[in-house]
């Protein structure tokens, strides 16, 4: 909702009206199964685009790191907000917590399978117990007594004013983010009136987002993937050089396959397809095999 709000304020700026219509999707309600076991396509979309393509709503309004890399037929991206910082932070009260510490029990929450396969392999002594829900939940199941500390994204967690519990901000070299976290992505039925499109896009979308996420997403794409596989990508864009690192990992975090590929910022599909064909022929055929033969179980 902070996100949406954020949208409909930059519209009104820009002298159209709006109106939110909120609505919870089957992975805002299903808080006690993982992503993968629900399904990784549209967990937290189809509900959505059902209203986008009835024509109730004009856009929806998603944290880009939730979109699936393939829009189902008569959707489109239509613009990409300019980006948070992508890192992932350690979100917890005890501010004394260091979890290089190996001497020390710590558990940790997450519902991401990335964010477990990077603890495994960095930190193999802590914890990982699955959380799901939104912030304030989390924390309070955190409060509660069922984990020592969250990982989280630090955009959320400073859009929340939650940043007074950061414990630790993980380097984007260690913990490489997802595809599209710190990123807004605005959708719409590609039915829209091409005029409201255009200008929606004027007012929202950033170049710079647009291109990084291009390319991210055509990592993704290649690799068929949504949020219920361990891969990353992040892109960075200088001048007019953009620079992908992506990969992915097993679920259990004993192998990390990565690339960094730079390219021109005139064409990041082709940037973000060369990542994801050195990643599958580099091993990731096979990873993503057992990743989805083990999540079938």
């Amino acid at each position: 909702m902070w996100q949406t709000e954020m949208v409909a304020g930059s519209l009104h700026e820009h002298g159209m009206a709006t109106r939110i219509h909120s609505l919870e999707t089957i992975g805002d309600r299903i808080l006690d199964t993982s992503i993968a076991k629900i399904g990784s396509k549209g967990v937290f979309t189809a509900e959505l685009e059902e209203q986008l393509a009835g024509g109730a709503t004009d856009i929806a309004v998603h944290s880009a790191k939730d979109m699936q890399s393939q829009l189902p037929e008569g959707f489109v991206l239509i613009a990409f907000t300019a980006r948070e910082k992508v890192n992932d932070v350690l979100l917890g009260t005890d501010l004394s917590i260091d979890i290089a510490d190996a001497g020390r029990p710590l558990v940790v929450g997450t519902s991401s399978v990335r964010r477990r396969a990077f603890l495994r392999h960095f930190y193999p002594h802590v914890k990982i117990v699955e959380m799901r829900g939104n912030l304030q939940t989390r924390i309070r199941k955190m409060q509660e007594g069922h984990c020592d500390a969250l990982i989280l994204a630090y955009a959320g967690v400073t859009r929340m004013g939650y940043d007074r519990m950061i414990i630790k901000e993980f380097a984007t070299e260690q913990f490489v983010p997802p595809v599209g976290q710190g990123c807004i992505a605005i959708e719409a039925a590609s039915t829209l009136a091409p005029e409201k499109m255009a200008k929606i896009r004027r007012c929202l979308n950033n170049r710079t987002s647009e291109i990084c996420l291009l390319a991210e997403r055509a990592f993704l794409k290649k690799l068929d993937g949504g949020c219920s596989i361990p891969a990353f990508g992040y892109a960075v864009l200088e001048g007019d050089e953009l620079t992908l690192a992506a990969g992915l990992a097993s679920l259990d975090g004993t192998k990390i396959l990565r690339v960094t590929e730079k390219g021109s910022a005139e064409d990041p599909v082709e940037l973000g397809v060369r990542a994801g064909e050195k990643i599958l022929d580099g091993g990731g055929r096979q990873m993503l095999e057992e990743i989805r033969c083990a999540q079938a179980l």
